[in-house]
This record gives C-alpha cells, structure tokens and sequence, in this order.
C-alpha cells in the first residue's frame, strides 16, 4: 500500500521504468510540495537507478543558496512566479547528474494568496539537458492545501514524461 493515490503511482512507475531503461536520471526541485514530487518518484522500487536528487526549498534563502535562484528575481517577480520557477529548475539540474529536471513553487494555502497570486497558483517548469525547456502556469483553486499539492505532484510527473519524449 502507498500514501500516494494510484493514479499518481501509475505516472511514478511509468518514469521509473522507461528512465531505467533509457539510463536515464532525474532531479526535483521543490517548494509548495515539499519533497512529495521525488516521495512520489522513490515509493517506486528502482527509483535508485533513477532519481539522482531532490531539493526541497521552501525558504527563499533556500532556494538562493541551494539552486542558484538570484536575489533580484525573488524581489521582482517574488518566490511564485514562472521565472523562479525557471531559476529553480537551471538549479537543480545544473547541480545534480540529471537529464530532467522539474521544480516546483506555488500557494498551497490555506493562507498566503492574494488578489495577483491566490491560493492554488502553482508554476511549474521542467527541463532537459537537451535543450527542452516547459513551463506551466496552474491555477487549481482553493481546493485544499492536500489537493493543491497532490494536483502538483500529478502535473510535474506529467511533465518530466513529456520532456522525456523523443
């Protein structure tokens, strides 16, 4: 039995497997979900293999000293935005031995949205060391901190796979 839903499982092992069998490695970097994307990733026997690394930043320092996330960005775009999602992910790439990366930051809630960033916003971006780079904005909605992470985890596994792809 697993504390993830199976769909959840499902997409896990479906990296899992076809990672394995490309060589292939991953790296999380992780705020609102804390760790759940690369929990997910390792409930899968195997993930060894595949998993090389997961940062959980929550803090912004965090997130400066342990991906690369530049100071400017945060002030300017603040820690919920697409391009400290993108610094995030360069990050954990660049710092791990991956071929895809995915990071993570958004407003789970209940508190802390506002009327720019409400709860539920979450930005997501995955990229390859081939070049492919994919970005998403989501806006699940005050739908419960669990689910809002749990939507999360669903839409970075998505899209390790899709950048996966040939």
């Amino acid at each position: 039995m697993s504390i993830f839903p199976d769909d959840i499982i499902v997409q896990a092992e479906a990296i899992i497997r076809d990672f394995a069998a490309s060589s292939l490695m991953v790296s999380t970097a992780e705020s609102c979900t804390g760790g759940l994307i690369a929990g997910a990733l390792t409930e899968i026997s195997g993930s060894s293999a595949v998993v090389d690394r997961g940062f959980v930043t929550y803090t912004n320092t965090a997130k400066m000293e342990m991906l690369g996330v530049q100071a400017e960005t945060l002030i300017r775009f603040g820690a919920v935005s697409e391009e400290t999602a993108r610094q995030m992910v360069h990050g954990a790439l660049f710092r791990s031995r991956a071929a895809i990366a995915v990071a993570v930051t958004g407003i789970a809630g209940p508190g802390g949205g506002s009327a720019e960033k409400p709860v539920g916003l979450v930005h997501l971006a995955a990229k390859s060391r081939a070049g492919g780079l994919i970005h998403r904005k989501m806006l699940y909605g005050d739908i419960g901190r669990a689910e809002v992470r749990l939507a999360t985890v669903r839409t970075a596994l998505s899209m390790i796979r899709e950048l996966a792809q040939p």
